[in-house]
Order: C-alpha cells, then sequence, then structure tokens
C-alpha cells in the first residue's frame, strides 16, 4: 500500500470533531484508507452500496446507539443522505455524555447530494477532507514517469502494464458516465457529457471559453455551465481562478480549467503509451496539470490557488498562498530539462512580489535560475511545499 499524506491529517481531524466527511472520486482509495484507519482503533465499516448493510439501518437512530463507542464508517454516504438528519441527533446526544470527537467517518463521491445534505444538517458537527489521486509528492520518484502517463488512481498507476491501465481508465471514464452520475440526478446525455470532458482534455489548462464549448456541443452557455459545475463538483475537473489582488492591471478574468487526473486526459484522448503522449500536442499542458495537481496536494490545507495573467502578456502557471502567510510561492511549470524564463514570468512577479519563485522542470537536480528564482523537479517542489 502506498502511504497517503492525508493519513494525519485524517486522524487529528477525528480527534477534535465529531464527524469527518472523506470526499473524492471513486476508486481514488477513501475505503482502503477508512479501513487502515480503522484498524487502530474499534469500528464499524458498513457499506451503503450494499443492500444488507443498508437493511441494517432501517431504524438508524437504535442501530447506531449500539455502537457509540465505536467509529462508524459510512461508505458511499450519497446513497441514504436521509442518514445525515439522524447523524445530527445522535452526534448532540453523544456530546451530551462527553462522547463529541471522532464518531462518524463519512465517505462519499463528492456528490452534490452529500455536500448539501450534510451542510444543511450538520453545520459545526462535520469536517471536509478531500481525498484526490496520487500525486508527485506520494509515489517514488522513480515512478514520476508513470504517474505522469497512467494518473494517480492506484489501479491505474499499478497495473500490470500501461495497456492494463489504459483499459481500466476507460472503464472508469465509462462507469461514471453511463451509471454514478445518473445515480446523482442529473439527466445528461452520457456521450455528451463524454464529449464534453474530452473537449476539456484538448483543451487542458485553457481558459474557459464557455461560448465556444456551446458551440461545439450545440448548447447554450447555461447548459456548458451545468455540466462544468457538475465535473468540478465530482472532482474530477478543478477551476483554477485568476488571481484578484489590487495591481493596478488589466487581469484576466475567465479561469483556465484542468480535468484533474492527468491519465483520465490521455485516456480521453486515446493515448496509450510515453511515445504516443511525448508526441502528442497536449504534452506539455498534461505535464503542467500533473504538475499543479501535486502543488497543490503538497501545500498545507487551506492553500489558495490561483493564476495570473494580464492582457500584457505577464504570467505566472501558478500562486499558491498558504495559511499564515502575507505572499503567495510563484510556481512556473516547464516540461523540459533546459528550463528558460520569459519576460513574462519577471514582469508578474514584479507585480505580485511572491513569498518564493520556483520553476518545475523535468529533471533532477536543483539550481538558480536567476535572482531568487530555483528551477526544482516536481518532487522536490512538494516537498517544500509539504514542509511547516
Amino acid at each position: 500500500m502506498i502511504p497517503r499524506r492525508l493519513f494525519p491529517d485524517l486522524l487529528a481531524a477525528l480527534a477534535e470533531a465529531p464527524a469527518v466527511a472523506l470526499l473524492g472520486p471513486r476508486q481514488v482509495g477513501k475505503t482502503t484508507l477508512a479501513l487502515e484507519l480503522a484498524e487502530s482503533r474499534p469500528a464499524i465499516y458498513l457499506d451503503l452500496e450494499s443492500e444488507a448493510d443498508r437493511a441494517r439501518l432501517t431504524e438508524p437512530e437504535l442501530y447506531l446507539s449500539q455502537h457509540a463507542d465505536k467509529l462508524v464508517i459510512l461508505d458511499e454516504i450519497q446513497r441514504t443522505p436521509q442518514l445525515f438528519q439522524s447523524l445530527r441527533g445522535l452526534i448532540d446526544a453523544g456530546r451530551r455524555r462527553g462522547q463529541g470527537r471522532g464518531r462518524f467517518l463519512v465517505l462519499g463521491s463528492a456528490s452534490i447530494d452529500l455536500l448539501k445534505q450534510s451542510s444543511e444538517t450538520l453545520a459545526g458537527r462535520i469536517r471536509y477532507m478531500e481525498l484526490s489521486p496520487l500525486d508527485a509528492g506520494e509515489v517514488d520518484r522513480d515512478h514520476l514517469d508513470a504517474l505522469w502517463l497512467r494518473g494517480g488512481f492506484p489501479e491505474s498507476l499499478l497495473a500490470d502494464s500501461d495497456a492494463a491501465s489504459l483499459r481500466w481508465r476507460g472503464d472508469f471514464i465509462r462507469s461514471y458516465l453511463e451509471r454514478d452520475i445518473p445515480q446523482l440526478g442529473p439527466r445528461i446525455p452520457a456521450e455528451t457529457l463524454r464529449r464534453f470532458w474530452t473537449m476539456l482534455s484538448h483543451q487542458q489548462g485553457g481558459l474557459l471559453n464557455a461560448a465556444s464549448l456551446a458551440r461545439a456541443l450545440a448548447v447554450d452557455g447555461k447548459t456548458v455551465a451545468a455540466y462544468l459545475d457538475l465535473l468540478v463538483d465530482l472532482l474530477l475537473v478543478r477551476r483554477l481562478s485568476p488571481w484578484h489582488g489590487n495591481v493596478g492591471k488589466r487581469l484576466v478574468k475567465s479561469p483556465k480549467v484542468y480535468v484533474r487526473d492527468s491519465g483520465l486526459v490521455h485516456a480521453l484522448l486515446g493515448i496509450g503509451d510515453h511515445e504516443a503522449l511525448l508526441s502528442h500536442p497536449v504534452a506539455g499542458a498534461s505535464w503542467e496539470g500533473l504538475a499543479i495537481e501535486s502543488a497543490i496536494g503538497a501545500a498545507p490545507p487551506g492553500t489558495e490557488a490561483y493564476f495570473f495573467r494580464t492582457a500584457a502578456g505577464a504570467e505566472i502557471d501558478l500562486l499558491l498562498k498558504r495559511p499564515g502567510e502575507r505572499k503567495p510561492w510563484a510556481i512556473e511549470v516547464k516540461r523540459g530539462l533546459a528550463p528558460k524564463l520569459g519576460r513574462g514570468f519577471h514582469a508578474a512577479c514584479d507585480t505580485v512580489r511572491p513569498q518564493r519563485r520556483r520553476v518545475v522542470y523535468g529533471g533532477a537536480e536543483r539550481f538558480p535560475l536567476a535572482e531568487d528564482v530555483d528551477a526544482v523537479s516536481l518532487p522536490d517542489l512538494c516537498e517544500e511545499l509539504a514542509a511547516t
């Protein structure tokens, strides 16, 4: 098992809050992480996709009150959102008995229903945490190329071959489109959503142009916005906001859009091996997406992520403002082994005045590129960002 960075934070959250919601796409490792945690304490695990486990909760207050001395893990909680009302009463009753922490761990595939129900009934009683696919700070450096090609879903990354990994990702995409998304409520034709997802992959890291996407899909702009909101809520797509500081410049206001897992980008585009990836036009943007997801994942909880771009061409790929720090980190992403900085990065840094300036590149060594600018490998950047 690959150790997950989130595990200590999950332990800490359960020591402080009555309920913790661990959200993330399907197959990302939520259940594995929860069961590992359950080995350290008395716990009971219920899979709410199982009819037998759902039957146990016909009278949820009665059943769960019998396990008040255990951590109750409720997997795929979005299948029974009515449970949140019961959890509220059980948490409040437990608080009165002095059992106010670490009562429930709920796992969900980041469904809109889960977020809505828990925010309505468990306000002040639940803490949200996100488990993303594996990133460059969590895998061995020797497997960085495999991570880039196959993505960070454990079954895909650890597959026996590139072909087997590609088949797994194809099945994953098909399952989301044909089974999971319809269960959430939106009635979107699977083929239409696949086309939209594929278009986002072709435009990986580009500025959102809703009008162009709407024309290509023969729908209106509101429909495109709804499709994008759905994929963002499912933690499959990242909408990276532009920096909004008062800098006296004409800033780009449209967000940049990334399919969050590089392996899904490649599966949607039919890229099956490294040779095909290196010769594909999306290679640079795909590497940038991996770097950005890894950096955000490695940064401390509560870190704010942006990009910076002005109408005059000054640009920084990623700005990370860590909690407690007044100024952001400026991170530029280059895929090659001999990175060079353009005027746009220096001009943007003159405006933003970041705390640190880093250029992520495809090599392994660290060296200075300019005054106060270091070139670093992606794993080294992750280590630096994670350090407190």
